[in-house]
Formats: C-alpha cells, sequence, structure tokens
C-alpha cells in the first residue's frame, strides 16, 4: 500500500515539496488548494495532507494533528492580505469578495473585522485575481497564497493593503496557525507501522528542504515572479514550519473566536497522531 500524502503547493511549503521531489519518491503526493485538500481529506482519498487549521475543527471527528510540523507566522504573514479600496476602518456593511482557497483565511478575515472593526459586510466567494483584485461591485477582496504575496510586495495604486496576520496580532497578541499537517484516525489505526514510516518521511523531506532552502528557492524562480532574496526573506523569516507550544495556544484562542462566531460547530480537543 502507498499512502497519499495531500501537498498545499503554495511557496510557504516549497522546501517540503523540494525535500518531497528528493527524498520521497514512494510517496503517492497529491497536490492541489487547500479547500481541494480539505474535501479530499473528508472523502478519505487522501491519508495525511497538509489542511487549513480551521478544517482540523470541521473534521476533528475523524482527524488526528501530526506533531512538530505546521505554517505559521509570529505577526506579519504577508500572504494573506485584504485589498480595500477605503480603509479597514471604514469597512462596515460593505460587499467583500473572499477567494474560494482557503477556509482559514476566510474565517480570520471574519474574525477581525468582526472584533476589531465591528462591521458586518456582505461576504461573497468569487475567484480573485492579480488581474482583477476588487470587482467593481466590491469594496474589498481577500487573497492568500502566491498571489496574495506578489501583491503585498508589489503594492498596487488606489487600494489600501492589510496582513492578515498583522491585524491578528494587534487583537490577541498571538501568533497564527494557518495550516496543520493532519490523518485520519483509521488510517493510523488499520496501517499504524505505514503511517510512523511516512511521518518519518515527510519530516526528513521537511528536513531536507529546510537544509537546502537556497536551493529549494532557486527551483522555483524561474516559474514564479519574485526575486531570491524575497523568497529567502519569506520563506523561515516570515513563514515558519514548528508547531510550538505557543503556537497551540494561539490556534486554540483562533478556534474560540471562530467558534463565538458561528462559524464552526464545536471548539475541537488537539488530539495528536501517536
Amino acid at each position: 500500500m502507498i499512502p497519499k500524502i495531500g501537498h498545499i503547493n503554495f511557496l510557504n511549503v516549497s522546501p517540503l515539496n523540494y525535500g518531497y521531489q528528493n527524498t520521497a519518491h514512494d510517496l503517492q503526493i497529491v497536490y492541489g488548494v487547500p479547500t481541494f485538500l480539505n474535501g479530499e481529506l473528508k472523502a478519505g482519498r487522501i491519508d495525511i495532507s497538509n489542511i487549513s487549521s480551521i478544517e482540523f475543527a470541521r473534521q476533528s471527528d475523524e482527524l488526528l494533528i501530526l506533531p512538530k510540523i505546521c505554517v505559521r507566522a509570529d505577526v506579519d504573514v504577508t500572504s494573506i492580505i485584504l485589498v480595500s479600496r477605503k480603509p479597514i476602518e471604514q469597512i462596515r456593511d460593505d460587499k467583500i469578495i473572499l477567494t474560494s482557497k482557503s477556509a482559514t483565511a476566510q474565517r480570520l478575515l471574519k474574525i477581525i473585522l468582526h472584533d476589531s472593526y465591528d462591521a458586518a459586510p456582505n461576504y461573497e466567494t468569487r475567484t480573485v485575481t492579480v488581474e482583477n483584485l476588487v470587482d467593481e461591485d466590491a469594496t474589498a477582496a481577500l487573497l492568500i497564497g502566491d498571489d496574495a504575496l506578489y501583491v503585498y510586495l508589489h503594492r498596487p495604486k488606489n487600494f489600501y493593503v492589510y496582513d492578515l496576520g498583522k491585524e491578528w496580532h494587534k487583537l490577541t497578541g498571538r501568533q497564527m496557525v494557518y495550516a496543520l499537517w493532519s490523518v485520519r484516525k483509521n488510517f493510523v489505526a488499520e496501517n499504524p507501522e505505514l503511517f510512523k514510516s511516512t511521518y518519518e518521511k515527510i519530516l526528513r523531506a521537511f528536513e531536507f528542504g529546510m537544509e537546502h532552502k537556497a536551493d529549494a528557492i532557486k527551483s522555483v524562480l524561474d516559474k514564479k515572479p519574485f526575486t531570491f532574496n524575497e523568497l529567502d526573506k519569506y520563506l523561515g523569516g516570515v513563514i515558519k514550519w514548528d508547531l510550538t507550544l505557543e503556537a497551540l495556544e494561539a490556534l486554540k484562542l483562533y478556534y474560540k473566536k471562530a467558534y463565538a462566531l458561528k462559524l464552526i460547530d464545536v471548539e475541537p480537543d488537539l488530539k495528536f497522531a501517536e
């Protein structure tokens, strides 16, 4: 049996992707945006994946968290942003376009606008692109991932740009965990040794990618509109991958606030794979 491993192929995990390419040829990697992999894990079509943090709350009865690894940022995240025609404090019941790529970012924005700015916007999910940041009928749009990082680094004229990691830190004083690695409980129960060896391969791939971060960055430069220095600062500087105790406390607070706004049905217990 070859386990199926989901991989959100954003730049924020490009060291892991480089590690997979060089150390884990016996793993079957399934690539996709967060919302796609969330669904694939729920349907049982993949066994382990990095997923939106909020998705663990929605599937906590079926999932376990893999220890040690996550995607987090202490303050600024630079790749989850709100692009707005007006200052954020002036947003009230405006229409805001949400990217369909990430459930965590959608709920993070709703928490920030409600708790920090007492706003109650009308949200609509549509495609958001660098070429068309905010539709004419909307005030603002949420971007994530590589597109968001590009817009953050190349600020558009006549728009305000807000980093949601910075806004979360202003609200809570905490860092933010954007993605977790999770495994289906039944996969662990039915294949304990296979799970253990697979988890070790994921950690090894991560370690390889971080040890060869410069090579990992160089491998994507011809495909992405960024410089080496921009990605070197982003990876390991802005974005961090160790799942610390402080990160877990921040994650619990995120779940608490999401539950208070009825954005999730339960506050999940953080249960880990052995």
